[in-house]
């Protein structure tokens, strides 16, 4: 060595502020369940009994029509299972598309409505509503909302712990910022603890991909959230409509979209911030439902093997081919990917070479599946713990 110590202690240095800059941008994988979806149902149609009564759609269809989706015996058990106990694992309460332009008086009252039912209904792992965007001409009620629906919520019963809402229609990094700000007001007027309130943004305009100056917007919106951005999930239809392009071609599949994805792909990593696709509206009812299963079947499993492992579902009948294909995906590739992990973990060779990443890419794979039901705890090798330690490359 021919090096003196001054050199590494200069290195050190002049990297230090770099070193804690990359450390709280860039945290990894955040740890804990991801939903496989978000339903979205217009605020005037949300009630108590919804979730149990997509469950009872969803499972009337897919008991009916179950010849269609070609599953194995286990597949099979699995979907029926989550049918029956879990149909909803994410449910947003929609104010905006879905509820539309309604005078105030009248969007009060379902702010406060939802909020008293939501309180005291609860029903699925993750929770929350869909305001209106903050471009100016629904800023204002945006906020109104949110403000009256947590009200009559926390008035009812805590907030619920998978509790997030989400920010449309961005068209400037600024609305983040101060949604954030906002958010951060509402917990000291609600008394609630610091940074409990969590948005995802809603990527569906050109503007949250690309700045005017050309700069990438998305990646400026994820770190101008101060920390309270869970996700970003990608709009099919305002994004594709912003850039012209015709509603025959309009897809989660178009060049557009994978281009938009792609982008959102490589801003999230490494900062905690989760991906989800967006949907399809070709609804499996009447007559089309054989040729809408078969899409909705292929444009999920797509999503999954690009890294989105969250969609959005609009109908009941969409929920059985949602986790058909989801809990296919994980059991085709569970044990391949058993044996890589097991293989690296023993240091024993193999077909395949894997190092630190992909181990720990391995085991986040397996924990998504343990976490959604495709995969049982008894079927690995593994204890959670140890797959755990993996998932953060502790080992």
């Amino acid at each position: 060595m021919r090096l003196s110590q001054d050199v590494y202690d200069a290195a050190d240095a002049r990297l230090a502020e770099a070193d804690a800059r990359v450390a709280a941008l860039y945290p990894g994988e955040r740890p804990g369940r991801q939903p496989v979806h978000t339903v979205y149902v217009p605020a005037s149609s949300y009630r108590t009994r919804l979730v149990a009564d997509w469950g009872k759609q969803a499972m009337r269809v897919f008991v009916e029509h179950e010849d269609l989706l070609g599953l194995d015996a286990d597949v099979y058990e699995r979907v029926r299972a989550k049918l029956l106990t879990e149909p909803i694992e994410d449910l947003r309460i929609d104010f905006e598309d879905g509820f539309g332009r309604v005078p105030d008086d009248v969007e009060d009252a379902a702010a406060r409505a939802a909020g008293q039912t939501l309180a005291t209904t609860g029903g699925t792992p993750f929770v929350g509503i869909r305001f209106k965007s903050f471009e100016a001409l629904t800023r204002r009620r945006g906020i109104r909302t949110l403000d009256l629906f947590l009200g009559s919520l926390l008035e009812h019963g805590p907030l619920p712990s998978g509790f997030v809402v989400t920010l449309p229609k961005v068209t400037a990094v600024d609305q983040v910022s101060v949604a954030a700000e906002v958010l951060a007001r509402l917990e000291s007027a609600y008394e609630l603890p610091e940074r409990s309130l969590r948005f995802e943004v809603q990527i569906e305009t050109a503007q949250s991909i690309v700045d005017a100056d050309g700069t990438l917007s998305v990646a400026r919106i994820v770190h101008a959230a101060d920390g309270r951005c869970s996700g970003l999930h990608y709009g099919t239809y305002d994004y594709s409509a912003g850039l012209g392009i015709a509603a025959a071609y309009q897809s989660m599949e178009h060049p557009a979209a994978d281009l938009a994805k792609q982008l959102m792909q490589v801003s999230a990593a490494g900062t905690g911030v989760r991906l989800s696709d967006g949907s399809t509206n070709r609804l499996p009812i009447g007559d089309a439902l054989p040729a809408a299963w078969a899409e909705h079947l292929r444009l999920v499993r797509r999503s999954l093997e690009r890294g989105f492992y969250q969609g959005w579902d609009l109908h009941p009948h969409q929920l059985p081919t949602r986790f058909a294909a989801t809990y296919t995906f994980y059991r085709e590739g569970f044990p391949a990917a058993v044996e890589r992990l097991r293989a690296y973990a023993d240091k024993t060779a193999g077909g395949v070479l894997d190092e630190p990443a992909t181990a720990q890419a391995l085991a986040v794979y397996l924990l998504r599946g343990l976490d959604c039901g495709a995969l049982d705890e008894g079927e690995l090798p593994f204890g959670r713990p140890e797959l755990e330690k993996y998932a953060r490359r502790e080992v």
